[in-house]
């Protein structure tokens, strides 16, 4: 009955070893796979031939374009947790080894905190060593916003906010779901989550498409976010961090983002670290303004990506607790 707590421990382990190696087989590439072939027969076959529909078809293009939207929600949240959950009941008829074998290799997937930290090291690496365009490559990768004017300071705050910020979504929230229903439920967050990344837009191609994939990604996150941030700000204070200042500025700015949890984490680290995250920046050479989180006590310097790492680490270790905590609980009352 405690498989997926012992796979939850075993994939968080596998993922602190061995990371994302380029080129394995990923389910989250396969759910992306989903979303784009699904996307481009919505775009072919309904949206490209809505204006030919004349009276026949009730609804507008914008209308339309949300209940597409939904549809392609609903299917990619079907598949990816019944895929997994039939995968496991498979394996389960051979071996209850095997089962617990691949329910913590599909664990280990989806915790993201080894490939979190190897891509904002490589950011910290180049500045370390005056290497200011590679740092500007490697944060590019990691970031939305335009990084080739950027400078050391600002390089190394991408660096930290993207920590901060994927300490949630990318750790916490799938130990979480782990722990509420093993790998089916943290591949339902995966399967939410990258339907998010990849349609969730507010842009004219995406802002109907993909309303129902976003708000869908926001009543998911809400209640991790807020748990992730609360978990650093306990977390500063394991770490050698300002613990009481992490948990002022999480409880000041944590809303200080256009997306309702976004911010939780971020502000928590702002805390515990001192300085000063968010604030405007330059997205396809278009100015966005942004609200500030933290207070600028010190300049933002290249070693804060290591300390929001032992953060999130820490966060992390402590997300794996409450989750295991919650699914020896839920253990205690299986599905009659």
């Amino acid at each position: 009955m405690n498989r997926s707590v012992i796979a939850m421990g075993a994939g968080f382990a596998l993922d602190s070893v061995l990371g994302d190696p380029m080129g394995w087989p990923h389910p989250v590439r396969l759910i992306g796979k989903q979303i784009e072939l699904e996307e481009g027969l919505v775009r072919k076959h309904v949206l490209g031939e809505l204006d030919n529909a004349g009276d026949a078809w009730p609804l507008n293009r914008e209308q339309t374009e949300r209940l597409c939207g939904a549809a392609i929600a609903a299917d990619v949240m079907l598949a990816a947790p019944i895929a997994t959950w039939a995968l496991l009941r498979i394996c389960e008829r051979f071996s209850p080894w095997l089962a617990l074998g691949v329910e913590s290799v599909l664990c280990y997937q989806l915790v993201a905190a080894r490939s979190l930290r190897d891509e904002s090291m490589k950011v910290h690496d180049a500045l370390a060593a005056g290497d200011i365009p590679a740092a500007r490559q490697a944060c590019g990768m990691i970031v939305g916003r335009d990084t080739d004017c950027l400078d050391e300071e600002e390089l190394a705050q991408a660096a930290v906010e993207t920590v901060a910020e994927n300490t949630s979504d990318g750790v916490v929230a799938p130990l979480l779901f782990m722990g509420l229903g093993g790998a089916p439920a943290a591949m339902l967050y995966k399967a939410v989550n990258t339907l998010d990344s990849m349609i969730g837009y507010k842009n004219d191609l995406y802002k109907n498409l993909g309303m129902a994939a976003a708000k869908v990604d926001d009543a998911f996150n809400f209640v991790p976010a807020r748990v992730s941030g609360a978990l650093m700000c306990a977390a500063a204070g394991l770490t050698g961090f300002d613990a009481s200042r992490a948990w002022k500025i999480f409880k000041r700015d944590r809303l200080n983002h256009t997306s309702p949890n976004s911010a939780h984490t971020e502000a928590a680290c702002a805390g515990a670290l001192g300085v000063q995250l968010g604030g405007g920046h330059t997205y396809f050479g278009a100015y966005v303004d942004k609200p500030t989180i933290g207070d600028a006590t010190r300049p933002i310097e290249t070693a804060d990506v290591v300390r929001a790492n032992q953060l999130m680490y820490a966060t992390a270790a402590l997300g794996l607790g409450v989750a295991a905590l919650i699914g020896l609980v839920r253990n205690q009352f299986p599905p009659r």
